[in-house]
C-alpha cells in the first residue's frame, strides 16, 4: 500500500467519476453494475458515441438506487468511431445535438427518480473544447438550450470552462488517474505512446498524488499543478472496476472523503 498519512489529506473531498453505459445493443463495453458500486458520479453515454435507450435507462435506474450522480456524457455523432475521431460540426448543429443528448438522458433519469446533474463532453469533443473557443461555446449553448444551468465537468483552464463561466454555469475541474499529461496540463493524445496509463500501481500513486499534492507528473517528468474536485477512471480500461475499487479504497484509507459534486 502506498504510504500516505490520513493527516496529509484529511481535508480533501473528491468525486470519483467513470464513463458508463458505453455499450450498444447486445454489445457491452463497460462493467456498469460493478463500477456503480464504486464511483460517486456516472458519466452516462447518450447514444452518440455509445449507449442506447435501454442501456441509458438501466444505468440511470442503478445509479439512482445507489445514490450515484448522473451526468450526461455528450459527444460528436460518431458511433462507429466511439466519439474519438476529429470532426468539424457547425456550432448551431453541435448545440442542437448537445441539447438532444441531455434531453434523452433526462427522460430516463427522471423516470428513475433522479435527474441529470451535470454535463461532461466525451473523447474528441472533450479534447477539442479544451482549446477551441467556438466548439466550447456551442457545447455551452447546447446545455443552456436543454433548459438548465448544469455544472460542466472538464479540464481546468479549458476554453469549455471559460465559456461556461461566461454563461453563468458552474464548472467542476477534473483530473484523470489513467491518462498521461503534457507539461501544459493537457492530456497526451491517445495515438501517442504512453497516453493511457495501464499499470495499476501507477494509477493509484497518481490518484493519491492528485489528492495530496494537487499535482501530477507529466509525461516528460515535469510536475504540473492540478487543482480538481473530481477524479476520472475510464470505464473502458481493462479491469476498470477492480482498478476503481482499489483507487477508492486507497483514497479513503488516506483520509480522502469521496462525495459527488452535484
Amino acid at each position: 500500500m502506498t504510504s500516505v498519512t490520513a493527516e496529509a489529506t484529511e481535508a480533501v473531498v473528491l468525486d470519483l467519476n467513470a464513463d458508463l453505459g458505453e455499450g450498444f445493443g447486445r454489445w457491452r463495453l463497460t462493467d456498469d453494475d460493478a463500477l456503480l458500486s464504486v464511483v460517486t458520479s456516472a458519466n452516462v453515454a447518450c447514444g452518440f458515441h455509445g449507449g442506447d435507450p435501454s442501456t441509458m435507462r438501466r444505468v440511470c435506474e442503478t445509479a439512482a438506487e445507489r445514490g450515484v450522480g448522473i451526468g450526461a456524457q455528450v459527444s460528436y455523432r460518431d458511433l462507429a468511431g466511439f466519439g474519438r475521431r476529429a470532426m468539424d460540426v457547425p456550432p448551431r448543429e453541435l448545440a442542437d445535438e448537445i441539447a438532444y443528448q441531455i434531453g434523452a438522458l433526462e427522460i430516463f433519469a427522471r423516470a428513475a427518480g433522479a435527474r441529470v446533474s451535470y454535463v461532461k463532453p466525451h473523447g474528441a469533443l472533450y479534447n477539442r473544447s479544451v482549446h477551441d473557443a467556438e466548439q466550447a461555446a456551442a457545447v455551452v449553448e447546447g446545455i443552456r438550450l436543454a433548459g438548465g444551468a448544469l455544472p460542466v465537468l472538464g479540464l481546468p483552464g479549458s476554453r469549455l470552462h471559460e465559456a461556461a463561466q461566461q454563461a453563468g454555469l458552474p464548472v467542476v475541474a477534473e483530473a484523470f488517474a489513467d491518462r498521461a499529461y503534457t507539461a501544459a496540463g493537457t492530456l497526451v493524445p491517445r495515438h501517442e505512446p504512453g497516453a493511457v496509463v495501464t499499470d495499476a500501481d501507477t494509477v493509484v500513486r497518481r490518484s493519491l498524488g492528485l489528492a495530496r499534492d494537487r499535482a501530477v507528473t507529466a509525461i516528460g517528468g515535469e510536475r504540473v499543478p492540478v487543482h480538481v474536485r473530481s477524479l476520472c477512471v475510464h470505464g473502458d480500461t481493462p479491469g476498470a472496476a477492480a482498478l476503481a475499487r482499489r483507487v477508492r479504497d486507497e483514497l479513503e484509507a488516506a483520509g480522502v472523503r469521496l462525495k459527488a459534486f452535484a
